[in-house]
């Protein structure tokens, strides 16, 4: 999306076809037909600034949100008020889809830098969904990913120490843009390391000290919140996970959307 097509209302006026979106629509399975019809319902005037809540716990499904630029953390917090990191959310995800069920979210969604987003109402996507077979089978392609993400998360979790799952994490940031025509090896880390630490079950003083391990031993190169990923192969092996140049992975710890 050009910065030309962010107006300070907000308000984004382009058609489908030429925004950032359009790219991902394709491998949904949608074809111009369809892509004509996602535009008559999508609505594009939401630009949030860093730290705005896109919804909270509880409230009433709305609606379900794509991320065009920027990006979204989601978070649920504890009976004794803490909070805990659900996920991260880059351009082309959804955002909302878990309040399908009860009607309501589940978690908060807060941009972690300026973001863009489209919005398309509850209404309008189940009516959607019920005239476009190929959204259909996307949603079910997208529960499938939920599972195996959530499958993976408690490995994570259960399995690996603290240096297996940065390295874990960062890989999955690369497939995740690779995924996305973004650089797989260069991309920006607006995540806090305490909020890094709060997903990955670890210290904020541990990601800090494991960061500038990798980076004194040339893994990574970190400049403020800019990250350049120098040799994946070291870091597939720390993370215990096969390398491949070339292969397309799904990634396991991060939510596909908002759990």
């Amino acid at each position: 999306m050009s910065r030309q097509a962010v107006q300070e209302s907000g308000c984004v006026e382009i058609s489908c076809q030429n925004c950032g979106l359009y790219q991902l629509c394709l491998p949904m399975g949608l074809d111009s037909a369809d892509t004509t019809l996602l535009d008559r319902y999508v609505k594009r005037k939401r630009l949030l600034k860093r730290g705005e809540v896109l919804y909270r716990i509880g409230e009433k499904f709305t609606c379900v949100y794509a991320i065009r630029s920027g990006s979204v953390k989601t978070y649920v917090s504890t009976d004794d008020g803490r909070l805990q990191i659900t996920g991260f959310h880059v351009p082309g995800e959804l955002l909302g889809l878990s309040a399908l069920d009860e009607k309501r979210y589940n978690c908060e969604a807060v941009a972690l830098e300026t973001t863009s987003i489209c919005e398309i109402s509850a209404g309008c996507f189940e009516e959607l969904v019920r005239e476009v077979p190929s959204v259909h089978y996307q949603m079910l392609r997208m529960m499938s990913r939920e599972i195996r993400h959530n499958q993976g998360l408690m490995l994570l979790l259960g399995r690996k120490n603290a240096e297996e799952r940065l390295a874990t994490f960062l890989l999955s940031l690369s497939r995740r843009f690779a995924l996305r025509n973004y650089s797989p090896t260069q991309f920006n880390l607006n995540m806090s390391r305490s909020d890094i630490g709060n997903y990955l079950g670890i210290a904020e003083e541990t990601v800090s000290r494991i960061f500038t391990r990798f980076q004194e031993e040339g893994m990574i190169a970190i400049e403020r919140r800019h990250i350049i990923l120098n040799d994946l192969k070291r870091l597939s092996a720390i993370a215990r996970e096969p390398y491949s140049a070339t292969a397309q992975v799904i990634p396991l710890p991060l939510t596909q959307y908002s759990r």
